[in-house]
């Protein structure tokens, strides 16, 4: 259809004075031009007849409000095209049109070009080339108006891609442009926005805000969803480094009846509970997790060994007053001078309480007895109170104390 095709083309475009006037007759023989070529089941000459109808409408011969119609059908149907046979080109012959039409007609508006182009990438799992294609949309042009919704919709949806891409540096840009329009009304943006929050928090290795901003999740969305996000927060707060935080954070997970439902509850009550964990028993556990979760540190162990050890270490606290490293390097199963190192450095950090002693290869633990010591004078004042009524008494009815 080619020749004919160019034939047609030049026939519309030289149409003169009276084709001009006839501005309706010209664009209703444009879109049949347009409508012809994306019926084309060759794919080799549809790719040559769209080419060709680009190329033509998009010159400055043609008036910009034909062309932006003209362009509008043609992404319609390109759209069409990705999710139809492959015997016509499907998604592989969408992208380079599309391409092709984005290469015409820069630095025009191309929003709906750029949207599609970035669906066809993520179908292709091509993670950063889509959010290429959606920073490239003058969403912050001066030259028209732009809604909050849309900008914040666009924002989240680079961050996600970014996520997606392991790049969380370059997503929480994206998720900090997106937080300067959050007066919008739209939950459903304003919950995309808490989740790519949350994720970003997970990525970054902060555990415990991830694991809360996770939880809070849990509240707003639908049962299915509500498993993920307390999943999530599991994964979370098991891997994150043993102190005060994760204990309350702990707590919290553990008292949640919904949490008894998951695949990870055996995980988290051993960790609430301060059982020792042993190596095998975390395999399970493991699987569940993302990549990033089982990134290796720079000693050449993983997050979750890390996270692991540090949690057998404080269980070891309060089930010991004192232990040599050698026997604790036996219970953690690590070499003795690594535990002697972990403990030093919980010491030090103040999540555990204790002293080394490097003489006689001892480790000494320090019991939180806070606890104790509030029972105990509770008793003591309870006591005292107790006290002053029976003097009281024997003061002001001496015989009745006789008989005491």
């Amino acid at each position: 259809m080619s020749s004919s095709l160019r034939t047609a083309l030049a026939t519309i475009t030289q149409g003169g004075a009276a084709a001009a006037s006839l501005g309706k007759d010209k664009a209703a023989q444009y879109k049949g031009l347009v409508d012809q070529a994306f019926q084309q089941a060759d794919g080799a000459q549809l790719h040559a007849d769209l080419s060709l109808l680009i190329e033509t409408i998009t010159d400055d011969a043609v008036p910009n409000a034909l062309s932006r119609q003209l362009v509008t059908d043609i992404i319609s149907g390109l759209v069409a095209l990705a999710d139809g046979p492959a015997e016509a080109g499907g998604a592989a012959a969408s992208l380079r049109l599309s391409l092709h039409l984005l290469d015409r007609l820069q630095p025009r508006l191309v929003t709906n070009l750029r949207q599609h182009l970035a669906s066809l990438y993520e179908q292709q799992e091509s993670w950063g080339e889509a959010a290429s294609m959606l920073i490239g949309i003058p969403i912050e042009s001066s030259q028209r108006v732009v809604s909050p919704e849309f900008k914040l919709g666009i924002y989240l949806r680079i961050a996600q891609l970014y996520l997606e891409d392991d790049n969380p540096v370059q997503a929480e840009a994206f998720v900090n442009r997106a937080a300067n329009h959050l007066s919008t009304r739209d939950q459903l943006l304003q919950l995309k926005y808490k989740v790519c929050y949350a994720r970003i928090l997970d990525s970054k290795r902060k555990f415990i805000e991830a694991a809360q901003r996770y939880y809070e999740l849990s509240y707003f969305v639908n049962d299915a969803e509500r498993l993920f996000s307390l999943t999530c927060a599991v994964n979370c707060v098991v891997l994150a480094s043993a102190g005060q935080l994760r204990s309350r954070m702990l707590a919290t997970l553990y008292k949640d009846e919904r949490c008894q439902k998951l695949p990870v509850y055996d995980i988290l009550q051993k960790m609430y509970m301060d059982w020792i964990i042993k190596r095998h028993q975390v395999q399970a556990f493991a699987e569940t997790l993302q990549p990033h979760h089982l990134a290796k540190l720079a000693d050449g162990t993983s997050i979750l060994d890390r996270a692991v050890i540090e949690h057998n270490l404080l269980a070891a606290s309060k089930l010991y007053d004192n232990i040599t490293f050698s026997e604790l390097g036996s219970l953690l199963e690590i070499p003795p001078a690594r535990a002697e190192k972990v403990a030093a450095q919980m010491i030090a950090e103040g999540r555990m309480k204790g002293a080394i002693d490097q003489i006689d290869q001892l480790i000494h633990f320090q019991a939180d007895n806070q606890a104790i010591q509030n029972f105990n004078s509770q008793i003591e004042d309870t006591c005292v109170q107790v006290n002053g009524i029976i003097e009281t008494i024997a003061a002001k009815y001496p015989a009745f104390t006789q008989h005491l």
